[in-house]
This record gives C-alpha cells, sequence and structure tokens, in this order.
C-alpha cells in the first residue's frame, strides 16, 4: 500500500470523525433552540429542530456514519452531558417521555442515508425525509404514550388520541423542514462529492 493511499484514508477517517462531531452539536443546538424561543414549546412539548439534523445526517453522511453521529449524540446526553432539551442530561433521561425521540433519529439516519445512498434524484431526498419524519413522529408519539401509561404517572384523561394531538403543533414545521432537507442535503451531498472527487485527484 503506497504512503498516498495511506494519507488518503487517514484524512477520510478523521473527516468522518469531524462530520459525527459537528451533527452530534447541531442536535445539541436543536435541541435547546426553545432556550432563546420560548415561545416554541407548546403543551408541555418542545418543538426543536433535532429532526431536521437528524434527517440532515443521514443524507449527508450517509447511512452509517449518519446513525453513528446520532447514537454519539444519545451517549453524550445519557453519559451526564446537557445536550437533550431544555439542556437535560443522564441516564435518567431513558424514562423520559420523550426519550423515543432520541432513539427514533438514529433509525430515521439510518434509513434516510440508505434511500439516498441507493436512489439520487431530488425528489428521492425529499421523499426518505419525508418518511423519515414519519418514523420519528410514529416512533416517538408511540414511546411517549406509553411511557406516560406505564411509567410517567399520566393522569387519567390522557388518552392516545391526546397523544396525537399534542404532535399536532410541530408536525407543520417537521413537514416543511423535511422538504428543505431534502433539498439542502441533496445540493450539499453533491457538493461534498465532487470536492471529494477533486481532492482524489490532486493527490
Amino acid at each position: 500500500m503506497s504512503s498516498t493511499t495511506v494519507r488518503t484514508k487517514s484524512h477520510f477517517r478523521a473527516l468522518d470523525i469531524a462530520y459525527i462531531g459537528m451533527f452530534a452539536a447541531l442536535m445539541m443546538i436543536g435541541a435547546n433552540i426553545t432556550s432563546f424561543a420560548p415561545f416554541m414549546v407548546v403543551g408541555g412539548v418542545p418543538i426543536t429542530l433535532q429532526a431536521f439534523f437528524a434527517i440532515l445526517a443521514g443524507i449527508i453522511l450517509g447511512s452509517r456514519l449518519g446513525a453513528i453521529s446520532m447514537a454519539v449524540y444519545a451517549i453524550v446526553g445519557l453519559a451526564g452531558a446537557p445536550v437533550f432539551a431544555r439542556f437535560t442530561g443522564g441516564f435518567a433521561q431513558l424514562m423520559s417521555p420523550t426519550f423515543g425521540f432520541i432513539i427514533a433519529f438514529i433509525f430515521t439516519a439510518y434509513l434516510t442515508g440508505k434511500i439516498v445512498e441507493r436512489y439520487s434524484s431530488r425528489t428521492a431526498y425529499i421523499i426518505a425525509a419525508l418518511i423519515a419524519t414519519v418514523i420519528i413522529y410514529i416512533f416517538g408519539t408511540n414511546w411517549m404514550y406509553f411511557a406516560y401509561q406505564i411509567w410517567a404517572d399520566a393522569p387519567p384523561e390522557f388518552t392516545y388520541k391526546l397523544a396525537w394531538l399534542w404532535m399536532l403543533a410541530p408536525l407543520p414545521k417537521d413537514i416543511i423542514l423535511a422538504v428543505f432537507a431534502g433539498v439542502f442535503g441533496y445540493r450539499m451531498r453533491h457538493i461534498i462529492k465532487k470536492t471529494s472527487q477533486k481532492r482524489s485527484r490532486k493527490q
């Protein structure tokens, strides 16, 4: 193996780590956007930008690295760093009714990445982002409902229908951001690809 090949692999390994760290940091910012805009809390549920960044991670980084970046974010938060919504963190967050969304971000980043790795059109990117949004809502909302019913002491009037009504507030925002993530991610992925190809030719 030539020294050039070794340098190239080493470079991209370092770049991958940088991308993973960047998206983990973006998730922290997206989770706590309500600290700067308190009005983005509806019915006790923070309206965040996490879904947007999770989808973008899958589109730009691909399935493997996208899922890893979301897993890193979750692990850092569970380790105690205040990176979850409202600057919370710690292992106790596993019992939070909204922790299902954190888990969903890992799977949706992977799924989004898989779709765009197979289909390269702009439309496919947008569809992938919208599918990811649906999965986030289904998994996260069901987790929230059962968490409230089993261990979070929900009031008697809290029903499955009410759980979904809570999620109507952030839904329009997440649909719009999903479409934007698909369009923006499509452009960014192709820019990154062209840049990588130019770098490879120079080396």
